[in-house]
């Protein structure tokens, strides 16, 4: 029986091409995605695709569309040996992030894709990432995937998805790892680091969770915050959780009105997660005085974790954990590699 993998269209830039007519940009249909590519023919496997209608702007991305990504993975997941997920850049980090709490005892690729121009562009970097991404995909090695990860690829790079930020919106590398090495890098040959690879080491079904809890904020610490400001989105209603990005290692104000908002809102039962501002490093709130503070406040350590894995993670334990003791023994464990350990 022939191999096969599914290209999952959700909308973005590398779905685009220019209508002739309006010379506006367009969704082309994937149905014919070997009259666009017709490089496709030499691979080993055969491609089909879903796509979402109406597509998504990855700036309208949200859980319920998550949801339906993962729905749609677990829905066809014997069908294929691997998925390949087209989407918009601004977003992607997120949507790969939650799909990686969401998809649990996951055995294969699940690889995220994009391109910063269109694929009917001359310069297009759509085609290269999009063959890229399905070959790594279809990689076996015994019958078993290299990469059973969710994961982004971009222009030479494969990353782990809980590690992978945005960070430019104009170059042909618009992500970055850097608190996590590549998994594979690609040029004449696609070389794969095989000892930071999630390996699964249990037996198990593959399934999915479907619920998210968006009762959450993110607070980003800048010199000159105000009291009201931060009370306000302390006391916001209906919260539960705050991200807190601060500086360096986990630093933050000690000024007596800053630590006693904190304070009350921990003892009010809000979950706040410590996350750095820094695109690399860690959160040590043991290094230094302001960080010593906030620990002993009862504020969660987020370790290496990305803005986004910690937004994303935040609202899978929410949603699925009974009590706020087991968020917090979960948020300082590394379920989908998302913090080093």
């Amino acid at each position: 029986m022939e191999e096969k993998l599914l290209i999952i269209y959700t909308g973005g830039t590398i779905g685009m091409v220019k209508d002739p007519e309006t010379n506006y940009l367009r969704a082309f249909d994937f149905q014919n995605i070997y009259q666009w590519v017709p490089e496709l023919k030499k691979f080993h496997f055969h491609v089909e695709s879903i796509s979402f209608s109406p597509v998504v702007d990855s700036s309208m991305m949200d859980p319920e569309i998550w949801i339906k990504l993962a729905t749609i993975i677990e829905e066809n997941y014997h069908q294929y040996i691997g998925f390949v997920v087209l989407h918009g850049t601004d977003t992607m980090a997120y949507t790969a992030s939650a799909l990686s709490f969401m998809l649990h005892n996951l055995n294969k690729p699940v690889i995220f894709t994009g391109s910063q121009l269109p694929m009917g562009a001359i310069r297009t970097d759509g085609k290269e990432n999009l063959l890229s991404a399905l070959e790594i995909a279809s990689a076996q090695k015994n019958g078993q995937p290299l990469v059973p990860e969710v994961c982004i690829y971009f222009q030479d790079k494969l990353f782990r998805g809980t590690r992978t930020t945005k960070y430019n919106a104009e170059h042909f590398h618009p992500f970055r790892s850097d608190n996590y090495p590549a998994l594979a890098e690609v040029g004449i040959h696609i070389k794969y680091n095989y000892p930071y690879i999630r390996y699964a080491t249990e037996e198990g079904h593959f399934f999915v969770t479907k619920k998210m809890d968006t009762a959450i904020a993110l607070i980003k610490i800048f010199p000159g915050i105000t009291p009201w400001v931060l009370n306000a989105l302390l006391q916001a209603a209906g919260i539960k959780a705050v991200i807190l990005e601060t500086y360096g290692s986990g630093n933050a104000p000690t000024h007596k009105w800053f630590i006693d908002a904190l304070e009350n809102a921990v003892k009010r039962g809000l979950i706040i997660v410590n996350v750095t501002q820094c695109l690399a490093g860690s959160v040590e709130m043991w290094r230094y005085e302001t960080g010593i503070h906030l620990s002993g406040l009862g504020i969660i350590s987020g370790h290496d974790m990305t803005t986004e894995a910690a937004i994303t993670k935040v609202m899978y334990l929410l949603a699925n954990c009974d009590n706020i003791d087991e968020i917090k023994q979960n948020m300082n464990k590394s379920l989908k590699g998302e913090i080093s350990i």
